[in-house]
């Protein structure tokens, strides 16, 4: 599906299941917008600033999915916000959360609240092959990371504790 534009979307979010409390005077508490193709391992997430709070949702991951991903991820990260702004209660996925999620998905069927969406991640190529020099087992990475060693070496070879035999070595995987 064609990414639409969020804030109409936002405000008819608002007036069904929130009173529009999220946006007094059709001006929104929060800014609101589709990432910038970067976010590619979460569909959504609201961020809390001392002066701007922020709803970002993900483009990778929603686009090419049906619009109902689009509303449920909108939905979830305005539950956040109407917890964080509106009740003023620290909390993330508590009782606030889950009382006003269950009762949004108790008022219509169009689609489905969850604490974790189960969106299908966009497959990228690992970069890197880590391997061990004391096994040879190998593994996939998409980025190079420092100090790692094998687990299984070190739990074999070592009692469990870190060393630096057991680092693994990363390799450039052909492209």
């Amino acid at each position: 599906m064609p990414i639409e534009p969020l804030l109409p979307l936002f405000h008819r979010l608002d007036r069904e299941h929130f009173g529009g409390s999220l946006a007094p005077l059709d001006r929104p508490r929060l800014e609101l917008r589709w990432s910038d193709g970067r976010m590619s391992r979460t569909a959504g997430l609201y961020k809390r600033g001392r002066d701007l709070c922020e709803i970002v949702l993900s483009r990778p991951l929603l686009e090419p999915l049906p619009r109902q991903a689009t509303l449920s991820t909108l939905c979830h990260e305005m539950i956040h916000a109407w917890v964080d702004r509106v009740l003023q209660v620290p909390e993330v996925h508590g009782p606030c959360f889950r009382a006003r999620m269950a009762a949004i998905n108790g008022a219509q069927g169009t689609f489905q609240v969850s604490l974790r969406h189960r969106y299908p991640l966009p497959i990228s190529a690992a970069r890197w092959r880590a391997r061990c020099p004391s096994c040879g087992v190998s593994a996939p990475y998409r980025r190079r990371r420092e100090g790692l060693a094998c687990r299984f070496c070190c739990d074999r070879l070592h009692g469990g504790r870190w060393h630096e035999s057991c680092l693994l070595i990363f390799e450039p995987t052909a492209a």
